[in-house]
């Protein structure tokens, strides 16, 4: 195993592999990791390998070549179609000849591809237990956060570059997120409705419902932003459990907002709240997402720690208890309930606050 301070030449990269295995949240955030890398070998093509679904978080990153992607859908497929789609996918990656295989995960393909690529050069993060074949496999390892440290994901990412002595500056950490001109026009279609009129975008839900406010409380704040004369737009993903969360809100809520909830590709999502004046939401892709392009965001985060995922450098306001001294906890629910509440308790005032905050400051600037 090197040392960080081995440093690896960016004038010797011709070709550079990173892998994020995760979730749309996770996988926006490994962003600054191609604008680094781009900047400090600028000749070099930046290709990464993401699940299928989030591959929409990196599509169309101005540092980005390729976008190699897995389809979950592989493990229910059969073996032999398995098989077939994990041999054409380590083709691709092999006939790339990667100088260097940037891993932002413990996940376990990694290994393997570190060790059938042929990359000079290679780093993932330290295990935390002994592990010598994952050791054996990198030349280069970077230390993962101890527990109880705050450190943000988007630095936490960076490290890996740290450890190659490929330091970023303060523009290349900036998360990038395109659009595209056809979700642009998309979303000019299905905001006619308003008329032109600025608006605060909600996205309430969670693929992890565990981490959402409860409805009647999202649909009192969303009364008291129309009462002060604002549009509301609520958003939510295609899956039937947020889409059931958005009608049981509507089912409360005196005012009627446009409601888009499964009806926008992520694409879609971020060109609608690049043009909203706030969103509101929870620990969540969209929340990430609406930093990324730039929105003021209010963000309620109950069992998951806001320092390490709260939104990257955008103007913001985090709602969190101040009565639960045992979050951040990283548990589904209190006891595994799957109810939070150190978040169900969150005031409709504190939040209400926090947006107002945010509006006052976006009419100043």
């Amino acid at each position: 195993m090197k040392a960080a301070t081995d440093a690896v030449d960016p004038a010797r990269l011709r070709r550079v592999l990173v892998t994020k295995l995760r979730h749309h949240g996770d996988v926006l955030l490994a962003a600054p990791v191609l604008s680094t890398l781009r900047r400090h070998a600028p000749g070099a093509e930046i290709d990464a390998l993401v699940y299928g679904d989030t591959a929409a978080m990196l599509d169309g990153h101005p540092a980005l070549a390729r976008l190699h992607r897995i389809d979950r859908a592989w493990k229910q497929a059969g073996a032999a179609r398995r098989l077939r789609e994990e041999w054409r996918l380590w083709r691709a990656l092999r006939a790339r000849r990667y100088d260097l295989i940037v891993h932002l995960t413990d996940q376990r393909r990694g290994l393997w591809l570190a060790r059938t690529l042929g990359a000079r050069w290679r780093v993932a993060p330290r295990p935390k237990r002994a592990d010598p074949l994952w050791e054996g496999s990198f030349t280069h390892l970077y230390a993962l956060p101890a527990r109880g440290n705050t450190r943000h994901t988007v630095e936490v990412n960076l490290d890996a570059l740290r450890c190659l002595g490929l330091d970023p500056a303060p523009e290349d950490s900036r998360v990038v997120l395109v659009p595209g001109a056809d979700a642009e026009a998309a979303v000019a279609d299905r905001l006619a409705p308003l008329g032109g009129r600025p608006f605060v975008h909600i996205h309430p839900a969670s693929r992890w419902m565990f981490k959402t406010w409860p409805a009647e409380r999202t649909a009192a704040l969303i009364d008291a932003l129309a009462a002060d004369g604002h549009a509301i737009v609520i958003t939510a993903g295609p899956a039937e459990v947020e889409r059931a969360l958005v009608r049981a809100i509507l089912g409360c809520a005196t005012h009627r907002p446009l409601d888009l909830s499964g009806q926008l590709t992520l694409k879609e999502l971020a060109a609608l709240t690049a043009r909203a004046r706030l969103f509101v939401g929870v620990d969540s892709a969209p929340m990430h997402i609406a930093a990324a392009m730039g929105t003021p965001t209010v963000a309620l985060f109950g069992p998951s720690g806001e320092h390490e995922w709260g939104p990257w450098r955008v103007i913001h306001r985090v709602v969190v208890s101040d009565a639960h001294p045992c979050r951040p906890c990283g548990q589904d629910g209190c006891g595994g309930s799957k109810v939070s509440e150190c978040l169900t308790t969150l005031p409709v005032a504190r939040v209400k606050a926090a947006a107002d905050a945010l509006l006052a400051a976006d009419r100043r600037a």
